[in-house]
């Protein structure tokens, strides 16, 4: 899986999940259910879910009643830990081949883009409310 699909779909997962209200292993959210969500391939979100794991953000149970939950609350989890937790994006603030004269990529757009998410800007809860208004 491609470093610039990881972001999106560990934020989605989250906002999803805090959406949801899935706190506990009784509302946890199965990988074909987030997958839908996406739209994207179960296996994508698994292996965003056991990054986001290893991270401390959520817990997974394998098997047919399995799923992931949060376990914290959304204010509390930055988009810069999700960013870290997926081994962050390669891409992010660089400007892509061939964009000369492009006012994003050479300009401050770019550099406060950068500087709001790996700054630690905007947490989850606040992408989550924008996300399922």
């Amino acid at each position: 899986m491609s470093d610039s699909q990881r972001f999106p779909v560990a934020a989605h997962t989250l906002a999803y999940l805090a959406h949801k209200g899935a706190y506990a292993p009784a509302q946890a959210a199965p990988s074909a259910v987030l997958a839908a969500s996406i739209p994207t391939n179960p296996v994508v979100v698994r292996r965003v879910t056991a990054l986001l794991a290893k991270a401390g953000l959520i817990a997974t149970r394998p098997g047919a009643s399995g799923g992931s939950w949060l376990l914290r609350q959304p204010e509390a989890i930055s988009l810069d830990e999700v960013l870290k937790a997926v081994n962050g994006c390669a891409h992010l603030g660089s400007p892509p081949a061939g964009a000369k004269g492009c006012p994003v990529s050479d300009g401050d757009a770019r550099q406060g883009l950068a500087r709001g998410l790996v700054g630690g800007g905007q947490g989850l809860g606040h992408l989550a409310r924008d996300m399922f208004a």
